[in-house]
């Protein structure tokens, strides 16, 4: 099989400085043929996904984060390349969601064991997601996580700390022949389950059941804040008493500023914005495939 690694040289903390020898040391030449290319600005891994579709490239493997992963997997939806992950961002969800290893030795040789599966896409105001997305207080975070010169986990939650205090707003909902006004705190929409290092929003989501997580993060009081942080990472957000969860295959949401993030990168999409699945659309290349 041919796979063409596509580095985001500037996601996280630059732990895949040495992918190329890592590469040839861990990867499985009886399997695989390997080429690298790195990105030189925003939306050319896009670019070189289109080219190694072109090229008849059997895996496109995203380096980076849920970014880099974004924007590799945006142009493989109905094609035959697959999409293979190796975490090397601030959070990684989706390359976690599936099990791939955060050291990026451990997870080169996850590629010599991994299989092909389908999964759902999603888009967002016709913009694709396939991990975690969502308005409100994530959103926010997203948009002030971008601007910050550090990045990483570290500075990531001394940021989500430092903003909640951030202020609930009304939304409305309408899905399935229903309308649901609520008062959230954020709305994620999410495909897959976590927004990266192991902080699980939709324990329950599933990547290929044709529905989007609408996870609605009611108003809480300040004391259960360590509560809510610990469900994170306990695989019980779904079980308290503040999150509300709506599974669907389409919805519009509207009442929110316009700020929202696609798999953590923030986006502007206006005040109504029309959530959409597009069933096992996007073919994978994963541990357990």
């Amino acid at each position: 099989m041919r796979i063409r690694f596509i580095v985001n040289p500037t996601a996280g903390t630059g732990k895949h400085k040495n992918l190329s020898k890592i590469i040839e040391q861990e990867l499985d030449k009886t399997l695989f043929q390997y080429d690298i290319q790195h990105t030189e600005r925003g939306q050319h891994a896009t670019e070189l996904t289109q080219e190694a579709i072109a090229d008849g490239i059997d895996i496109v493997a995203a380096v980076g984060g849920d970014g880099a992963m974004n924007e590799c997997a945006k142009a493989l939806v109905d094609s035959k390349t697959a999409l293979a992950i190796i975490p090397c961002g601030s959070g990684n969800g989706f390359a976690f969601h599936f099990g791939m290893h955060k050291h990026l030795k451990k997870a080169i040789r996850q590629l010599n064991h991994s299989g092909f599966r389908l999964a759902d896409s999603c888009t967002a105001n016709n913009q694709a997601f396939f991990n975690v997305s969502g308005i409100g207080y994530d959103a926010h975070i997203a948009h002030l996580f971008s601007k910050l010169k550090k990045r990483g986990f570290a500075n990531y939650i001394k940021l989500i700390l430092r903003e909640f205090r951030y202020p609930t707003k009304e939304y409305t909902l309408r899905f399935d022949g229903q309308e649901k006004t609520v008062t959230a705190f954020g709305i994620s929409w999410v495909n897959a389950s976590q927004f990266g290092n192991n902080a699980v929003i939709s324990p329950e989501s599933q990547v290929d059941d044709g529905l989007v997580d609408i996870c609605v993060l009611g108003k809480f009081p300040v004391r259960a804040i360590p509560k809510l942080l610990s469900r994170l990472f306990d695989n019980s957000m779904h079980h308290s008493k503040y999150m509300q969860i709506i599974r669907c295959n389409s919805i519009k949401i509207s009442g929110g500023d316009g700020l929202a993030h696609l798999d953590g990168e923030p986006v502007d999409l206006g005040e109504e914005i029309k959530l959409q699945v597009k069933p096992e659309s996007l073919k994978l290349f994963v541990p357990n495939g």
